[in-house]
């Protein structure tokens, strides 16, 4: 039987982030949610984070490195969106 009071807070901070993964995958695959999206980056960023955040309290090296993957290229993603929508010469200030 799983003892539930052994659970701590950095387990239960990464099975949100895993829910977050579902959802937002879940979300895509049903065309509520679009991949081209800064919401789908922003979830995939805060499931990340959440995960990432998990491994302080039992560290995983290819679990760290992916997640940190996946939070650049949300970053990247994210930043690339929100220069899209300020139109083109938005380098100029």
């Amino acid at each position: 039987m799983f003892d539930f009071s052994a659970v701590r807070f950095p387990d239960l901070v990464g099975v949100a982030g895993c829910a977050l993964y579902i959802l937002n995958y879940s979300l895509l695959t049903v065309r509520r949610m679009y991949g081209d999206s800064l919401a789908y980056f922003g979830v995939n960023l805060a499931a990340a984070a959440c995960v990432l955040f998990s491994l302080a309290g039992n560290f995983n090296l290819a679990a760290a490195v992916i997640q940190c993957f996946w939070i650049l290229a949300s970053l990247l993603a994210i930043g690339i969106r929100l220069a899209r929508s300020r139109g083109p010469g938005w380098e100029d200030g």
